[in-house]
């Protein structure tokens, strides 16, 4: 069954599709957003925007006998995208497989449904969730191959870069939306998008304050999102690319982690200003566009100092902030979703080693961790594959540094590792989510390859061009 923001979608697809791929691969990373979203219902699955669309992506890509070259190059070994391939294989024959020739060897707790009745550790055997996740799987791999093949143009890459920024925005206006519908009892507007047949968090409050769950289904998926677009904004202010601009949606993301009263995204954020400071560090120095990093370097311990003396000073500020942390991280365990998740968690071990290693199959098992998730799902051989993709993912240094596609790469690869501490917090499974692949796209994308794309024809020549 379609819904109105499904036929929206259509729309909007066909419009993309004749303005041509990079209009279609921008688009893709904006409908990311409508996490709460079901653009059709196939049965009891929900098929977000951002999926639906990922078709017209694909129709409008691969009509080009270059888009189709790049894309196969992506996936072709020793590429990362090959490695992504190889998990994706793997996990579809254990999603098969494991569950069949496993089956009453372990306690599950379900990802979808299963052949037993209730919401609890059931035997392990086949769920709905081997078939969901395996085609979630497919599309993160062909989401990746995508923004690979289309960023290999200087056209393309710009294009997919002014997506993530125009996400950026959106993120946070659906916020400030969420708080003011909030406020004034008009949550009814925003139910054109909130159709998803999930479990939807949007009316909660913790201590008084109004969970912010933006476009997405609760506030930890709002923090998650929010982290990429801060990661993402804040590496880009600090290579000077739009300081302006980025810094705003840096610091108002921000804002809005800390403010969303998620656990996931306050454990984030210490590890996002790490990753950004050792960014500093690394761009500043003599350069011109060093000069923000390099005061960034300088006045931020001052700031923290500050900042941290006028806490420790004022004892009603630190009763709050120590009362903030404790509700939202440090009870967290106690809680009755904490406990709960403990639970999927201990179970997801459990299954880890009762299969000998190789997992229950993906989409199985229901955890409270990435890391757990990709241990249960997959085992010993997926971890090893992710790591691999990871590695050459994001290790290796891809064209001349400072260049503008050298900095966006950067910042999507700071969004990518930036938003692993929070899937290794509340991840229920090993998808990562359609937005990782697009980042990790981007990271990888090479138009420098191009010659005849930069002015000059140099091959890594610094056009010093902006957003």
């Amino acid at each position: 069954m379609i819904e109105p923001i499904g036929i929206a979608t259509i729309v909007l697809g066909l419009v993309c599709i004749l303005l041509g791929p990079r209009a279609t691969i921008a688009t893709l990373v904006v409908t990311t957003l409508f996490g709460s979203s079901a653009a059709l219902f196939i049965g009891a699955a929900n098929i977000q925007p951002a999926h639906f669309f990922l078709g017209f992506v694909a129709a409008s890509a691969l009509t080009r006998s270059r888009e189709i070259t790049a894309a196969i190059r992506a996936v072709s070994p020793p590429m990362p995208g090959f490695w992504l391939a190889c998990l994706l294989i793997y996990g579809a024959v254990s999603a098969y497989v494991l569950p069949r020739i496993l089956a009453g060897s372990t306690l599950i707790f379900p990802i979808g449904t299963s052949e037993y009745s209730g919401s609890g550790l059931v035997p392990l055997g086949p769920v709905s969730g081997n078939i969901t996740q395996t085609v979630y799987l497919s599309a993160d791999l062909a989401s990746f191959a995508l923004v690979v093949a289309v960023a290999s143009t200087r056209a393309g890459f710009e294009a997919i870069t002014g997506g993530v920024i125009a996400y950026a925005i959106g993120n946070i206006l659906f916020a400030l939306l969420d708080l003011g519908t909030y406020l004034t009892g008009t949550q009814d507007l925003l139910s054109f998008m909130r159709n998803a047949r999930y479990t939807l968090h949007h009316n909660e409050e913790v201590s008084g304050l109004k969970r912010i769950a933006g476009s997405f289904t609760e506030a930890s998926s709002f923090a998650g999102s929010t982290v990429v677009a801060l990661s993402f904004t804040g590496t880009m202010w600090l290579c000077g690319r739009r300081p302006a601009w980025t810094g705003i949606l840096a610091l108002v993301s921000l804002i809005l982690v800390i403010l969303s009263t998620s656990s996931t995204g306050l454990l984030a954020v210490p590890f996002v200003m790490m990753i950004l400071y050792a960014t500093a560090l690394y761009r500043s120095g003599l350069h011109p566009s060093g000069h923000v990093s390099a005061a960034v370097v300088l006045l931020a311990p001052l700031i923290v100092i500050i900042a941290a003396l006028v806490v420790l000073l004022n004892d009603h500020l630190t009763a709050v902030i120590r009362d903030y942390v404790d509700l939202l991280v440090l009870s967290k365990s106690t809680s009755q979703s904490g406990i709960e998740r403990a639970s999927w968690n201990a179970a997801a071990l459990q299954n880890f080693f009762d299969s000998w290693w190789f997992g229950v199959g993906l989409g199985t098992t229901r955890t409270s961790s990435f890391a757990l998730a990709v241990l249960s799902h997959v085992g010993l051989p997926g971890a090893i594959l992710l790591m691999i993709f990871i590695i050459s993912a994001f290790a290796r240094q891809r064209g001349r540094p400072r260049t503008f596609p050298s900095d966006v790469r950067l910042a999507a690869r700071n969004s990518c590792l930036c938003s692993l501490p929070a899937a290794v917090a509340s991840a229920s499974t090993l998808d990562l989510g359609l937005l990782f692949f697009i980042m990790a796209g981007l990271a990888c994308a090479e138009p420098e390859r191009d010659a005849a794309e930069w002015p000059g024809g140099a091959r890594v020549r610094n056009t010093g061009a902006q957003i």
